[in-house]
């Protein structure tokens, strides 16, 4: 074990589960963590802290995130786990019993942790730290490079939405944002990093500005004018909250790509009201065609849910209908989870697990189809795409600015780099396209 009269030493393993807002954070953890003198662990070592960012979107969630915690304890006894995120801020007593957590912080104490462990170090008193989910307010901000050219910058956090299969709201507390001068001036230091991409996340990103004069029509027209950052991406956003004016400045921007993702959830008006969602498919539809008019060339991505509560056979089939009308380039599916304490569990309708997996199938069949069309429109086209860095002797992969992804041969002075690439035909995986470089 460790000494525990200094914080100054010691190793950590950071371990994440969920959205990509939680890696920013986790990054963050990570970057306070050897501040204070604990580093991550490397290959072979064994850790002196085990810290786990939580998610808890789902059942599945949770029980993939008890399962991380026991697997942690048993491969390293010795270690401190520290148990973070939104299982942990509604679950907080259920995990502080499981052997070998050593301290439990709910999603506002991350940036606390370093002071935490001070404390365990010295005393080796397990605790927990959960704000009441009323009182969050604080904005934490957070920046992580998820690999070697892409970032993703948290600008929002929290929701006041209460859709009614979501515990979210519970987890995250309500809709706050960073200020637009504190996340342009992040976005220079990702600049002078030498970073490339920048992925805008957030829980309810396009609220970003709520209870200010500013919106988030305003901070990306200031990232836009950041010298050095060469794209960047906008993570799900409320197709209520995607104005005709955003989609039409994205169109205009020079670095932002054609690039969205929208959740839809279910492709019903009797579904999306009971689900308590902010428009129906009319609204939805003249979002996705208003994106098309202007950016022919955009990849959509669209959230689904299948077999939530009050779906039934009618209603799903109205459901694959207006999913199948929609010229979208993937669909996300998720089968709906019970969560607890949530408005839908008071709906009498429940989809068994049977059909639940099959409707979930058959929504991802159509999800194939529209990806594989969608690719097959820039079969001989030329492209930008920012390459990675090459693992070993495989080849180099890479996005196009509209999110095909792409292997080339690798060229390790080419990455980090956007090079036009010549798309050819797709691999039988579905997942991506062959290309060559054009010099």
């Amino acid at each position: 074990m460790i000494d525990n009269t200094t914080f100054g030493n010691g190793t950590a393993l950071f371990h994440t589960f969920g959205c990509k807002l939680n890696f920013a954070e986790t990054s963050t953890v990570a970057r306070l963590f050897s501040d204070n003198g604990i580093r991550r662990v490397q290959a072979g070592e064994t850790p002196d802290f085990v810290v786990i960012n939580t998610c808890s979107v789902t059942e599945i969630a949770d029980k993939k995130c008890r399962q991380a915690i026991h697997r942690f304890n048993r491969l390293y006894p010795d270690a401190a786990i520290v148990v973070t995120g939104c299982y942990a801020q509604l679950k907080s007593e259920e995990i502080a019993a499981i052997p070998g957590v050593a301290i439990v912080a709910g999603t506002d104490r991350k940036l606390e942790l370093p002071e935490y462990l001070k404390n365990w170090r010295e005393n080796r008193e397990n605790a927990t730290f959960v704000t009441p989910t009323r009182d969050i307010t604080a904005f934490n901000p957070s920046c992580s490079r998820g690999d070697r050219t892409r970032y993703f910058l948290k600008v929002q956090d929290g929701c006041d939405y209460w859709c009614s299969y979501c515990t979210i709201p519970m987890a995250r507390g309500r809709s706050r944002s960073g200020t637009i001068d504190e996340l342009v001036r992040q976005a220079g230091e990702v600049a002078a990093e030498g970073g490339k991409e920048i992925v805008l996340t957030g829980v309810n990103i396009g609220d970003f500005g709520k209870g200010r004069t500013d919106t988030f029509h305003d901070l990306i027209k200031a990232l836009d004018e950041v010298d050095g950052i060469e794209r960047y991406r906008i993570s799900s956003i409320e197709p209520n909250l995607l104005t005709e004016e955003i989609i039409e400045w994205v169109a205009r921007s020079k670095r932002f790509m054609p690039h969205f993702h929208v959740p839809l959830q279910a492709g019903s008006d009797e579904v999306l009201r009971l689900m308590r969602r902010h428009y129906d498919t009319s609204l939805f539809r003249s979002r996705m065609e208003h994106i098309r008019s202007v950016m022919p060339h955009a990849f959509i991505g669209v959230d689904l849910i299948a077999g939530a509560r009050g779906e039934t056979d009618l209603l799903f089939e109205a459901s694959r209908d207006f999913v199948e009308s929609l010229d979208i380039s993937r669909l996300h599916v998720f089968p709906y989870s019970e969560r607890p304490r949530t408005r839908a569990l008071d709906i009498d309708y429940v989809v068994d697990q049977k059909e639940k997996h099959r409707r979930t199938n058959v929504m991802l069949g159509i999800s194939e189809k529209k990806l594989a069309g969608f690719m097959s429109r820039f079969t001989g086209t030329v492209r930008p795409v920012l390459l990675e860095h090459p693992h070993g002797k495989k080849p180099m992969s890479g996005f196009t600015d509209n999110y095909i992804k792409v292997e080339v041969d690798a060229d390790p002075s080419l990455a980090g780099t956007i090079v036009s690439v010549r798309l050819g035909e797709t691999d039988p995986s579905g997942e991506y396209v062959k290309g060559d470089i054009v010099l």
